[in-house]
């Protein structure tokens, strides 16, 4: 069975398998978790993402974690909220499972999510806490592989919208 957790803190100090970066579709860097992910890992991270050529919204890449604590980035790109009737929810749940999908395929057991599009993205923070959580508790249950899995808040609101989206996706 796979442990889901909510902290608050900084995702590019923590010792996991993988962190996810919230990217935008060049993977080059950028604002937010995004930039913060890069300046950790160091110039090699970015080396390494000119080579993948991008990436779409709701897929996910993975690369190696240089200077980060972790042992590997998994780069995904959330939707802009475009008011939500443009199937961001879809392409939100697509960004979690495609990169529990990586972290599998990787036999990665650990990894930590950041509130994706919820930044510059403009997605409203309950429901990005909704989609994320719910996508993972139910993918998780459905496969084998990941243990242990970590919503990593950058404040106590973003927290608080998580653990009520948790406790609500594993009472489902």
């Amino acid at each position: 069975m796979t442990e889901h957790e909510v902290t608050v803190g900084d995702i590019t100090q923590l010792q996991v398998d993988a962190i996810v970066n919230a990217a935008n579709s060049t993977l080059l860097g950028g604002g937010g978790v995004d930039g913060a992910i890069h300046r950790a890992a160091g110039p090699d991270l970015l080396a390494e993402c000119r080579k993948l050529g991008g990436c779409p919204t709701g897929e996910a890449r993975i690369t190696k974690a240089y200077r980060l604590p972790a042992r590997f980035v998994i780069h995904t790109v959330g939707p802009v909220w475009r008011g939500g009737n443009q199937g961001e929810p879809d392409l939100l749940a697509n960004c979690y499972r495609n990169s529990l999908s990586l972290a599998i395929q990787n036999k990665l057991r650990t990894i930590a999510f950041p509130c994706i599009s919820t930044g510059v993205y403009g997605y409203p923070a309950d429901r990005a806490a909704e989609v994320a959580t719910r996508t993972t508790v139910e993918y998780t249950k459905q496969h084998d592989g990941v243990s242990r899995v970590v919503f990593v808040a950058f404040g106590e609101d973003a927290a608080g919208h998580l653990k009520r989206a948790l406790a609500s996706a594993r009472g489902a």
